[in-house]
């Protein structure tokens, strides 16, 4: 394993200052003065100013079901962050984003290495929501909604959509563009007044309370990192 990834997943510092420690001469591999890109094996003392760091943690990944209101930042300085939120021991870290005005579904974790993965749009990995918008829906509305919408200078991904009530609908993306649906709506002339993610690929909500968070299952992250390690392939 590299040095940096190393010192970085045992949550004393990102891999970035870890590089500066490095640099600095700061780090030491048994006792011998590490430099940028040291590899380290098992079994190897590694030290910061004379002082060993432990063994990476256990990966963490969790299911939090996020309240209207907590803005998904590790920005600590940010009232509301996810992280003073969770409260979690290890340093971890959202899978993606929920904006501060939505709820629903987000994961964390302290493994960096996956979070890309499971966001790359080109992994067509579902993230299904709740939405509720301001006025009535038409056939106008939903078949535009799945034909792709210009936003952000793009067309959006072709997508499901389903009409759940008078003025609700669920609608399963492939792709995350920064506050996606909201601005679908907006372009097609509705404002959204709820919104809520209720899965992301075999993950579900279930009966997890807004607020609350929870480990994930072994059966769940073992099909999560084995559809994520199919992609790869």
């Amino acid at each position: 394993m590299r040095l940096n990834k190393f010192i970085s997943e045992t949550g004393v510092c990102s891999r970035r200052e870890a590089d500066e420690w490095i640099a600095k001469g700061r780090v030491s591999i048994n006792g011998v003065k590490a430099q940028l890109g040291s590899q380290v094996g098992d079994g190897d003392e590694v030290t910061v100013d004379r002082q060993r760091i432990g063994a990476k943690p256990k990966s963490v990944y969790i299911m939090l079901n996020k309240p209207v209101g907590i803005t998904c930042t590790t920005e600590r300085h940010i009232h509301g962050n996810i992280i003073d939120f969770v409260g979690h021991a290890e340093r971890i870290f959202p899978i993606g984003r929920l904006d501060k005005d939505s709820e629903g579904l987000i994961l964390l974790t302290n493994n960096g290495d996956i979070i890309n993965q499971l966001l790359r749009s080109e992994n067509h990995h579902e993230k299904e929501y709740a939405v509720t918008v301001d006025k009535p829906l038409t056939e106008t509305f939903l078949k535009k909604m799945a034909g792709g919408v210009r936003i952000l200078d793009t067309v959006t991904k072709p997508c499901k959509i389903r009409q759940t009530g008078k003025c609700e609908f669920n609608i399963i993306l492939t792709q995350g563009l920064n506050r996606q649906i909201r601005r679908m709506c907006e372009l097609l002339g509705y404002s959204v007044r709820h919104l809520r993610r209720f899965r992301f690929v075999n993950l579900k909500l279930g009966t997890l309370k807004s607020g609350q968070w929870r480990n994930l299952t072994e059966a769940e992250l073992s099909k999560l990192l084995g559809l994520e390690k199919h992609d790869r392939n």
